[in-house]
């Protein structure tokens, strides 16, 4: 997506909410995670550290099975914005999985757990959570093709017929019996004369 798609797409996706506890999420993240600055919750405001750094969170987008009755577009998209208490627990499930990181197509699940102690009177108490991850699966049909070759059976091999056998040779005739005189008036002559009569001589 470019950028311009990327506010189209992700405008507008209510967060998710941690306001009692023990709630919890859990979904499919849909987009790649976004690094952006966190922002006051009343003015809107960019929220910085004392040295002047920007304070920062992880937006990640989930498909859950989250509906609101009252809103008939509800896809079940929420932006879980990953900051403070439950930066550390995604980041403790993310190594935990051995996963480079928050992936598409992983699933991500953040449970509210119970509250921490204020780091000064008059603040709320941290919000504390355990969380969740498995990576993607191996891939998707494309990526099965690439890491396990071709998934296609192979063609049967062209079956091999056997040469025929050649033809055995003629036998060559055989030779005209010998003893027939080359003389052909010597064997005449000696013909009886019952012989002669018989071959009509």
């Amino acid at each position: 997506m470019t950028s311009a798609n990327d506010f189209l797409m992700s405008g507008g996706v209510p967060a998710a909410k941690f306001e009692t506890l023990g709630a919890t999420i859990t979904g499919t993240i849909t987009m790649p995670p976004e690094k952006q600055q966190q922002t006051d919750f009343t003015t809107g405001d960019p929220l910085t550290w004392p040295d002047g750094k920007p304070k920062e969170q992880i937006k990640v987008v989930l498909s859950t099975d989250q509906r609101d009755p009252s809103d008939p577009y509800d896809d079940g998209k929420r932006a879980v914005y990953i900051k403070s208490g439950m930066f550390k627990a995604v980041r403790v499930a993310v190594r935990a999985s051995g996963a480079p990181g928050l992936e598409v197509g992983g699933t991500l699940t953040i449970t509210y757990t119970g509250n921490g102690t204020p780091s000064r009177p008059g603040l709320n108490p941290p919000k504390q959570y355990e969380a969740t991850y498995a990576p993607p699966s191996p891939g998707t049909a494309a990526n099965d093709v690439l890491m396990g070759g071709d998934q296609s059976p192979a063609p049967a091999p062209a079956t091999q017929q056997a040469p025929a056998p050649a033809p055995s040779a003629t036998p060559a005739p055989a030779a005209p019996a010998a003893g027939v005189p080359s003389d052909a008036a010597a064997a005449l002559a000696q013909l009886t004369p019952e012989q002669r009569a018989a071959l009509g001589l």
